[in-house]
């Protein structure tokens, strides 16, 4: 069937899909063209897909790029579609690599300049304020990111109250098994409620790596605390509808002594998992 004879609506919908999957406009329109016929010279498409005469061969020569067409070279040049089956799928593998190697790319550049940056932030930092020992972090990625950082830099111990959810499963983290490695203790107190079968047989393993797991009816909190003195605490915002977890990230040896005494009173009464 060619695309003179697709009803109006059933040609919008196989244009609005080809655009969705990263042709343009006039890619799309040309490409339904195409399918519908052997071969076209490029100003009689032009025509047909209502594409202007001064664009259509960039046009062509981007489907061609794109593998949705080919060029059939006869005594003048022609193009012909390229089965779907073989264009759409050979589209998306190629544009899945290039997505991936611009991301491989913009973590290299990220890892830069964050190293970069972090010595001018430093330095301005040697000013410290009434209150640089708290931070109130939002966003769940950045949560993350500071629970990573001061575990790789804990010495000492690691405890943690534990209940879902969870910006780092810690359980799934690579540097809690090197926290161990180091000496570090690493103590974790977790709801028995939130514990499920598959995630226990888990928690077996990491025991016998050397983290000490125990199980309570409830935590008052979710708190993490490295070194009694630097963690982070998250809180749950009892005003809006969706839960949402704000966490608050403090260096600061007086709260962080009263956290650890609050921590030990729940681990004495607690069970070994």
């Amino acid at each position: 069937m060619s695309s003179r004879d697709l009803p109006e609506l059933e040609f919008q919908r196989f244009w609005k899909k080809l655009q969705s999957l990263g042709l343009n406009a006039y890619e799309a329109r040309s490409y339904l063209v195409l399918v519908g016929h052997p071969r076209f010279k490029a100003l009689e498409l032009a025509a047909r897909a209502h594409v202007p005469r001064q664009k259509v061969y960039e046009v062509l020569d981007s489907l061609v790029e794109k593998g949705f067409a080919q060029v059939v070279q006869e005594k003048t040049k022609l193009f012909s579609a390229v089965e779907p089956a073989l264009a759409i799928p050979g589209y998306l593998q190629r544009r899945a690599r290039q997505l991936q190697h611009e991301q491989t790319e913009q973590a290299r550049m990220a890892a830069a300049l964050v190293e970069d940056l972090n010595a001018a932030y430093s330095e301005a930092q040697e000013e410290r304020g009434t209150l640089d020992y708290l931070k109130i972090v939002s966003d769940q990625a950045q949560t993350a990111a500071q629970f990573r950082r001061m575990l790789a830099e804990a010495r000492q111990e690691y405890l943690e109250f534990s209940r879902p959810p969870y910006a780092v499963d810690p359980f799934d983290e690579e540097l809690v098994r090197q926290a161990c490695a180091r000496g570090v203790r690493c103590r974790l107190l977790r709801e028995a409620g939130s514990i499920e079968a598959e995630h226990r047989t888990r928690l077996q393993t990491f025991i016998r790596e050397g983290v000490e797991v125990r199980t309570t009816d409830a935590v008052p909190l979710k708190m993490a605390l490295f070194d009694g003195r630097q963690g982070l605490i998250a809180l749950l915002d009892p005003v809006v509808t969706r839960p949402t977890w704000t966490s608050l990230v403090f260096d600061h040896p007086g709260l962080g002594e009263a956290l650890r005494g609050l921590f030990e009173s729940r681990w004495a009464g607690a069970t070994p998992l």
